[in-house]
C-alpha cells in the first residue's frame, strides 16, 4: 500500500494540520488519495474558530464522507480506550486496519493519521497506535513542535517507532515560526543530527481550504517520503 502515517509527539503538535496538508497537496497535484483516521475524540470540545474536527477536514482534502474517514467517533477529550469504554463500544483493531487498507485500494494512496503519540491505546488491552502503523507498514512523518522540550519528546518517539521496525521518513516541525529563535534552530539540528532524520519546517498555514492546504504543502518532498520519486 502506498502512502504515509502521519503521528506525533504527542497531542495538539499540528498533527492534523500536517496530515490534511499532505492529503491537500497530493489532491492538487493529480494524485488519488484517501485519508485515514481511526478514532476521533474530543468532539463534545468547543472547536478552534475556523477550523473542523479532524475527520471533516481530512475528508474534505481527500473529496471523502468524514463518516469514511473516521469510522469511530467520540464526544469526551479523551484517550480512544477510554473513550470506547465510556460508549460502551468494543474498538476492534482488525476492523480498523481492514478500513484503511480498503481506503488505500480504493484511492491508491493513503494517509493515515494516527491519535496523539504512537504509545497511545486503542483499546483497553494495549493495542496501540503504534501496533496499526505497524500493520499497515506505511512510512512513517512524525510532527514536533519546534520549541522546548521537543528534543526529547521527538527523540523518544523516533526510538519508539523504530524499536517496532517502523520506517521513519521525517520529522516535521509545525508550526515553524518566520523567525526562529536560536533555541529553535537548534532543536531543529539537534534532532536531525542525533535522531538520524530528515527535519523539515511547516509554517503555520493561511488557512483550512485546500488550496490554502497545498500552497503550504507545496515545497515538501513528498515523492521521496513515499518512495516513489517519479509521483507528483
Amino acid at each position: 500500500m502506498r502512502g504515509l502515517f502521519v503521528t506525533g509527539t504527542d497531542t495538539e503538535v499540528g498533527k492534523s494540520v500536517v496530515a490534511a496538508v499532505l492529503v491537500a497537496t497530493l489532491a492538487a497535484r493529480g494524485v488519488r488519495v484517501g485519508a485515514f483516521k481511526p478514532v476521533v475524540t474530543g468532539l463534545d470540545e468547543e472547536p478552534e474558530p475556523g477550523k473542523p474536527a479532524d475527520h471533516e477536514l481530512l475528508a474534505r482534502c481527500a473529496g471523502m464522507a468524514p463518516a469514511d474517514v473516521a469510522p469511530l467517533r467520540f464526544g469526551p477529550a479523551v484517550s480512544p480506550h477510554l473513550a470506547g469504554e465510556l460508549a460502551g463500544v468494543a474498538i476492534e483493531p482488525g476492523a480498523l486496519a481492514e478500513a484503511a487498507r480498503r481506503t488505500g485500494a480504493e484511492r491508491g494512496t493513503l494517509i493515515a493519521e494516527g491519535v496523539g503519540g504512537l504509545l497511545v491505546p486503542l483499546t483497553s488491552d494495549g493495542y496501540l497506535v503504534r501496533d496499526l502503523a505497524v500493520e499497515l507498514g506505511l512510512p512513517l512523518v512524525v510532527v514536533a513542535r519546534p520549541g522546548l522540550g521537543t528534543i526529547n519528546h521527538t527523540l523518544l518517539t523516533l526510538e519508539s517507532a523504530r524499536g517496532a521496525g517502523l520506517d521513519v521518513r521525517a520529522v516535521v516541525l509545525s508550526p515553524w515560526p518566520q523567525d526562529p529563535t536560536p533555541m529553535e534552530a537548534s532543536n531543529r539540528a539537534t534532532i536531525e543530527a542525533l535522531g538520524g532524520v530528515e527535519v523539515v519546517e511547516l509554517g503555520r498555514v493561511a488557512g483550512f481550504g485546500g488550496a490554502e492546504l497545498a500552497a503550504a504543502g507545496s515545497a515538501l518532498p513528498l515523492a521521496r517520503w513515499l518512495g516513489d520519486d517519479a509521483s507528483p
